[in-house]
């Protein structure tokens, strides 16, 4: 895209595209004349995506941005983390997920929205307006009650009991929100006294006394092993599981049920396992993943002849350094 000719190529490919996405810094397109209003005024049907790290306009519009940057100001570390650790990144770029997830759902709204206008449009989200708009109840609290959410550690922030707790020989996660599974739960530990206790009577209660409520519930839980406890609240019909690290997540019979990893012949690696899609089609039947990872210029050739680009042109572009076109 920095070379002759690179750009005339990418208003080729605009031109017959249903959908570009791009995530440069906001008024880069426009230097390379690449805008939407250039590229839509030659294809009105085109779907233009932007992703950037604050959006196109506003006082950060001109900033770069990464996701852990987009973490910490949507406020999405300040509910993230432990008392003792303060606020915490999410383990993984959920700014950038995010963010692509919402694009899609755009995209797929304005092609929709093409059927029946016939015209393309803009969509574009930002990763700070992407997390922003995941902050759930935790942003919902603070607009309706003035709430400032705190770090909420392995519990959930407005329920009790519903969290992370120790068993004599590991932790696990379970439920019991509902009255009839708080009855039941107190029961089941032998913690009777506790059903009439005015401090755990309502679920308010419960969420407001919550500290002292999981402590009396955790000495009990440490008693016995987390496989014991899991099994036996399941029994009761409360959600419960245990922590799994990551090489647990993929020996769980429910996630190889799930298909979630999927092996595919790789040209130079051999065998290559990986992440299947999460959603379940009638057309993954086959599976999800349907070619390797691509080397470097490995569908250059396929995906310019597939726009009408003729044979001796990608030559003369890959001769002149504008595309790489593997061997």
């Amino acid at each position: 895209m920095r070379k002759a000719g690179g750009l005339d190529l990418v208003r080729t490919i605009a031109d017959k595209a249903d959908v570009i996405v791009e995530n440069f810094k906001p008024g880069t397109m426009e230097e390379m004349q690449l805008s939407y209003e250039a590229l839509s005024a030659r294809n009105p049907r085109l779907i233009y995506a932007s992703i950037s790290g604050f959006g196109r306009t506003g006082p950060y519009g001109r900033l770069p941005g990464v996701d852990q940057i987009a973490q910490g100001m949507s406020g999405f570390m300040s509910i993230t983390g432990q008392a003792e650790t303060g606020p915490t990144r999410v383990g993984v770029p959920i700014g950038d997920l995010v963010s692509g997830m919402w694009t899609a759902i755009g995209v797929q709204s304005a092609l929709i929205s093409r059927q029946t206008t016939g015209k393309g449009q803009r969509v574009d989200t930002s990763l700070l307006r992407s997390l922003v708009g995941m902050l759930s109840v935790q942003g919902q609290r603070y607009l309706s009650l003035g709430e400032v959410p705190e770090v909420a550690g392995n519990h959930h922030p407005v329920s009790s009991p519903y969290g992370m707790f120790h068993a004599s020989d590991g932790v696990f996660n379970f439920s019991a929100t509902t009255t009839p599974m708080w009855i039941k739960l107190c029961h089941h530990l032998q913690l009777d006294g506790l059903i009439k206790d005015p401090r755990f009577a309502t679920s308010s209660a419960r969420r407001d006394n919550r500290t002292v409520l999981e402590r009396l519930i955790s000495e009990r839980f440490k008693l016995r092993s987390r496989d014991e406890w899991i099994a036996e609240l399941r029994g009761l019909g409360m959600p419960a599981g245990p922590v799994y690290d990551v090489s647990e997540v993929f020996a769980d019979p429910q996630v190889i049920e799930g298909c979630m990893v999927e092996t595919i012949e790789h040209p130079t690696v051999g065998q290559l396992r990986q992440l299947a899609s999460p959603i379940g089609l009638e057309c993954f039947s086959g599976g999800s993943v349907r070619r390797p990872p691509p080397r470097l210029g490995e569908h250059t050739r396929e995906v310019l002849a597939e726009l009408g680009i003729t044979s001796d042109k990608i030559n003369e572009l890959a001769k002149d350094h504008v595309i790489f076109v593997s061997k």
